[in-house]
């Protein structure tokens, strides 16, 4: 019986992380675990989840984005739904990132669905 290599023993959730990384960097998006918080930048991922949820009086549509290689949380203020945005999806997103320390977030950014949803 022949061994098999721990590289080729991957998970399917380590498999789908470091396809998620390669979509990235194939349409010139920053991966989310290397982005600071404060700065301009254009992402790409899946959705895993959304919440609607009202800041103050506003209602605002909450998503998780991850791209295998962190998350952040992408926030529509004023909406509850965006045609297109649910789970599973694949987007492209643009705009700033706010927090420091922990888990980022960007509110309203521009976005790109993309196909292979």
């Amino acid at each position: 019986m022949t061994r098999l290599k721990p590289a080729l023993m991957k998970t399917q959730e380590a498999v789908e992380a470091d396809e998620l990384r390669e979509e990235s960097l194939e349409v010139a998006a920053s991966l989310i675990g290397s982005c600071p918080g404060g700065c301009e930048v254009t992402l790409a991922g899946v959705l895993r989840s959304l919440t609607i949820r009202p800041v103050g009086a506003t209602p605002a549509l909450e998503a998780e984005l991850y791209d295998g290689s962190g998350v952040i949380d992408l926030v529509w203020l004023g909406r509850r739904a965006i045609v297109g945005i649910e789970a599973g999806r694949r987007i492209v997103v643009t705009g700033r990132l706010t927090g420091g320390q922990g888990r980022h977030r960007m509110y309203n950014p521009k976005y790109a669905l993309r196909p292979g949803s």
